[in-house]
């Protein structure tokens, strides 16, 4: 069977023995830069051809290949504040760089009224260069034409929870998820309106050539999730089930979710609301490991799980190898692909990713 067929057989429960691995394919399965650039050295590529380096990506026969990015209209708030340490993004949010990540010291909504939240102009959709995304969708038509790769569209948008706990501040909008639901309600029908036209855009271009697209949402932290089962349901799942359908109208694509943390209690909802491939599938709960994630292996497919936090920036490459042939097994008669429970940091060593890597080289390859 080629990769597609695998793919195929694996998103629709076919009981199928052929695994699929993953990494830099899809936005959530990547790695910090810097590992990146010492990872091709290790391997004797020197300087990257491209930012995920093709030769590395068939050196441990990686299955996914990414397309797409965030649209992001730049007017009216797109601002470089001070080169290289402060801008405002798109939705008017301040971000600083810290080290490795920019973080946030501005939300625009915070403590805003209603109708001031009501007024808070969008990003200008029609402010969007369009030249990005023709690049895109030629480069995923070529690989969909050209290879048997699975392809995956990244989310054009930002997740509704995440995107108002950005603009509010995660202790502003958790306030008003408790004590003023018409204003979660009211935010919430305004960017989903926002998420369809600019999918609408996105999708029409590069759908056609998508096996997967994604979408991005913390619903939960290590130990549990942000907001009761109750409370996910009525504010949160009305919204996220409606962008799903109407992106599935759009692309024949299946529809992988990203959430961190403990997410097992809304893995019903999540299935309901038509989430087919569920990622990182972090290992911080008994609740998350394979023994019990695998009650809902016909009904959902599980991508990652490889522990980010412990194995591997801490154990030997031999036990890597041994942790990485016990979640094939583990996962052995329900939907998976292997990939790591999230973006790799730089303080893993080279060599324990080379083994994570080539491991799961070796144990999908006894299958295929």
């Amino acid at each position: 069977m080629n990769r597609r067929e695998i793919f195929e057989q694996t998103v629709n429960f076919k009981g199928t023995k052929a695994k699929l691995t993953d990494f830099c394919g899809c936005p959530l399965s990547a790695a910090d830069d810097k590992i990146l650039v010492r990872l091709n050295d290790f391997l004797g590529f020197g300087k990257r051809q491209t930012y995920f380096d093709e030769r590395m990506l068939r050196h441990y026969d990686i299955d996914f290949r990414a397309a797409g990015y965030i649209m992001a209209p730049p007017k009216p708030y797109y601002k470089n504040l001070e080169e290289g340490k402060l801008y405002s993004d798109e939705w008017g949010i301040v971000r600083k760089n810290t080290g490795d990540y920019w973080d946030i010291v501005y939300s625009p909504l915070k403590d805003k009224s209603f109708d001031e939240i009501k007024k808070y102009p969008f990003p200008d959709i029609d402010s969007l260069d369009l030249n990005a995304l023709r690049v895109q969708t030629q480069a995923a038509k070529k690989l969909y034409s050209d290879t048997d790769y699975v392809i995956v569209s990244s989310h054009p948008v930002y997740g509704i929870f995440e995107i108002a706990c950005w603009m509010f501040g995660f202790d502003d909008f958790l306030y008003r998820m408790a004590a003023e639901p018409e204003t979660v309600h009211m935010f919430f029908q305004r960017y989903l309106a926002y998420q369809k036209e600019i999918s609408s855009i996105y999708y029409k271009k590069i759908g056609e050539y998508s096996h997967i697209t994604t979408s991005g949402d913390d619903f939960a932290t290590q130990a549990s999730t942000f907001t009761s089962k109750a409370m996910f349901d009525e504010l949160i799942a009305p919204y996220f089930k409606e962008r799903i359908t109407y992106t599935k109208s759009l692309t024949k694509a299946k529809f992988l979710h990203h959430s961190c943390g403990n997410v097992s209690t809304l893995i019903p909802a999540l299935i309901d609301c038509g989430v087919d491939i569920l990622n990182p599938i972090q290992p911080c709960d008994k609740l998350m490991q394979p023994e019990r994630l695998k009650a809902y292996g016909n009904k959902i497919v599980f991508h990652g799980g490889f522990d980010t936090q412990y194995y591997l920036p801490s154990c030997q490459p031999d036990e890597i190898e041994r942790q990485v042939k016990n979640l094939f097994e583990k996962f052995e008669g329900c939907g998976y692909i292997f990939a790591a429970a999230h973006n790799i940091q730089n303080d893993v060593p080279i060599e324990n990713l080379n083994a994570m890597l080539s491991a799961a080289q070796k144990y999908k390859n006894l299958y295929s």
